[in-house]
C-alpha cells in the first residue's frame, strides 16, 4: 500500500488528488472540533461516555467523538448514507424513479443525485431535532428558541457540508468520498483507544476497583493485537479471493489473418460490494438510537422505551441478529445492482466468447447468476462473521470480568470498515496508475 502511494506520488495529477484529499479530510478534522455553541459539552461529554457500551457509543464512533462533543459535524455522515438507502431502494420500488434511472441517462442520474440530496437535508433536521430534544431534556443546552434554532440548524448545516465535501473527495479526490470520512473518523479514534488501554493496564496494576474504572489484564493486550492482526490479514486475503470462470473464443478468419481462439476467464470477486454493506446495515441499525433521541425519558429503568433501546444494545443477541440480516440483505442488493449477469452474456456472445459447457444466451446468463449468487452468499456470511466476532469475543471478555469487553464489542465494525476503506482507497490508485500504463509501477 506505501509503494502505491509512493508511486502515485509521482504522478503529477494523483499528487493533487491526493493532496485535495488530504485537504479535505482535513476541513473534516477541523469541524469535528468546533463545538456547536449553547451546549455544556462537558456535562454531555460524560453522559455519552457512560453510555460507550450502547447504540450511542457506536454513534460517537462513527463520528469520530463529534457526536459526544456536539460539535458542527455531530451528525457526521450518516444522514446522508441513510438517504441514499431510501433513494435506492424507492428506484427499485417505484417505476418513475427507475426510468429516470436507467433511461435518463445523465441528466437522470443528476435528478436522482438531487433527490438524495434533499432527502439528505430531511433526514438530518429530524436527526438533529431529535438530538437537541435528547440533550434539552438532560438540561446540557441552554433553555430557549434562539438556543434552539441556532443548535438544529447549526447540525443540519454541518451534515449538508459534510454530504458536499464527501461528493467533491469521490469526483476531485481518490476513492469514495463518503467512505473516506467514514474512515477518518474512526482512525481518529485511534489516540483515544491506545490511551484506554493504557489507563485499563495501569488500573489493573494499582489493582483499581473494576466497578469504577476500566481494568485490563496486560495478557490481554497481546490477545487483542493479536486478534487484530489475524482479523486484518483474513480481511486482505478474502478481499482478494475471486471465482475465475474460463471463458473460450471461438476463431474467425477476417481476410487473410485468423483472430480469436485463445482462452481467458471472468473473474467475479467473492466480496463483489466491498464494504458498503457493512456502511449501511450500520446506518440502519442506529435508527433505534434515533427513535431514541426524541424521547429521552427513555434512560429511565423501567420505562417501555428503555426498554425498547435494551433490545437494540449493540452487544445484545437481537441487535447482532438484525445487524447480520441485514448485512447479508445489502451484499444481495448491491451485488444485483452491480452485477448483470445477462448483460455480461450477451457481451460474451458479440464478442464470440462463450462458458465452456454452457450455449452463449441464456444458458450462459443462467450459469453466472448461479455462480454469482453462491459467492454473495459466502460474501455476505463473511462481511458478518467478521462485524460480529469481536462483539461475540467483547461479550466473553465481559462475562470473564474484564469491563474492556465493552469497547471491543462496538470495535468490531470500526475495524472491518477501516480496513475495507483503505483497500478500495489503494484499489483506486491501482486503477489510476494502470489506466496511465506507466509499466512497472504495481510490479
Amino acid at each position: 500500500m506505501i509503494k502505491t502511494i509512493r508511486n502515485a506520488w509521482k504522478v503529477p495529477e494523483l499528487r493533487g488528488k491526493l493532496l485535495f484529499t488530504v485537504f479535505a479530510l482535513l476541513i473534516f478534522r477541523l469541524g469535528s472540533a468546533i463545538p456547536v455553541p449553547f451546549i455544556n459539552t462537558e456535562l454531555l461529554s460524560s453522559y455519552i461516555a457512560s453510555q460507550s457500551a450502547s447504540i450511542f457509543g457506536l454513534l460517537n464512533v462513527m463520528s469520530g467523538d463529534a457526536f459526544a462533543q456536539a460539535t458542527v459535524f455531530a451528525l457526521s455522515i450518516q444522514p446522508y448514507i441513510n438517504s441514499s438507502i431510501i433513494i435506492q431502494l424507492l428506484t427499485i420500488a417505484i417505476p418513475a424513479l427507475e426510468r429516470m434511472s436507467k433511461e435518463g441517462g445523465e441528466e437522470g442520474k443528476k435528478k436522482i443525485a438531487a433527490i438524495t440530496r434533499y432527502a439528505t437535508v430531511a433526514i438530518a433536521l429530524l436527526q438533529a431535532f431529535g438530538y437537541y430534544t435528547m440533550i434539552n431534556y438532560y438540561g446540557f443546552v441552554t433553555k430557549g428558541i434562539w438556543p434552539a434554532i441556532v443548535i438544529i440548524s447549526a447540525f443540519v448545516a454541518g451534515s449538508a457540508f459534510l454530504m458536499w465535501l464527501g461528493e467533491q473527495i469521490t469526483e476531485f479526490g481518490i476513492g469514495n468520498g463518503i467512505s473516506i470520512i467514514l474512515f477518518a473518523g474512526i482512525v481518529a479514534r485511534g489516540p483515544n483507544m491506545v490511551y484506554s488501554i493504557w489507563t485499563g493496564v495501569i488500573n489493573w496494576l494499582n489493582k483499581a476497583n473494576p466497578e469504577s474504572a476500566t481494568v485490563l489484564h496486560p495478557a490481554f493486550i497481546l490477545l487483542i493485537v493479536l486478534g487484530m492482526l489475524l482479523l486484518v490479514t483474513f480481511i486482505v486475503f478474502m478481499d482478494g479471493a475471486e471465482r475465475r470462470i474460463p471463458v473460450q473464443y471461438a476463431k474467425r478468419v477476417v481476410g487473410r489473418k485468423m483472430y480469436g481462439g485463445q482462452s481467458s476467464h471472468l473473474p467475479i470477486k467473492l466480496a463483489m460490494s466491498g464494504v458498503l454493506p457493512i456502511i449501511f446495515a450500520q446506518s440502519i441499525a442506529s435508527i433505534p438510537a434515533t427513535i431514541g433521541m426524541f424521547v429521552p425519558s427513555a434512560s429511565v429503568e423501567g420505562t417501555f422505551w428503555h426498554g425498547f433501546l435494551e433490545v437494540f444494545d449493540s452487544r445484545g443477541v437481537f441487535y447482532s441478529i438484525v445487524y447480520f440480516l441485514l448485512i447479508v440483505a445489502f451484499s444481495y442488493f448491491y451485488n444485483t445492482i452491480q452485477f448483470n449477469p445477462i448483460e455480461v452474456a450477451n457481451n460474451l456472445k458479440k464478442n464470440g466468447g462463450f462458458v465452456p459447457g454452457f450455449r452463449p444466451g441464456k444458458p450462459t446468463s443462467d450459469f453466472i447468476s448461479k455462480v454469482v449468487s453462491r459467492l454473495t452468499l459466502f460474501g455476505a456470511l463473511y462481511l458478518a462473521v467478521v462485524a460480529l466476532l469481536p462483539t461475540i469475543v467483547g461479550n466473553i471478555m465481559l462475562l470473564s470480568g474484564s469491563s474492556a469487553g465493552r469497547s471491543l464489542a462496538i470495535g468490531g465494525t470500526s475495524i472491518i470498515i477501516v480496513v475495507g476503506v483503505a483497500l478500495e482507497t489503494v484499489k483506486a490508485l491501482e486503477a489510476q496508475l494502470m489506466m496511465r500504463h506507466y509499466k512497472g509501477f504495481l510490479e
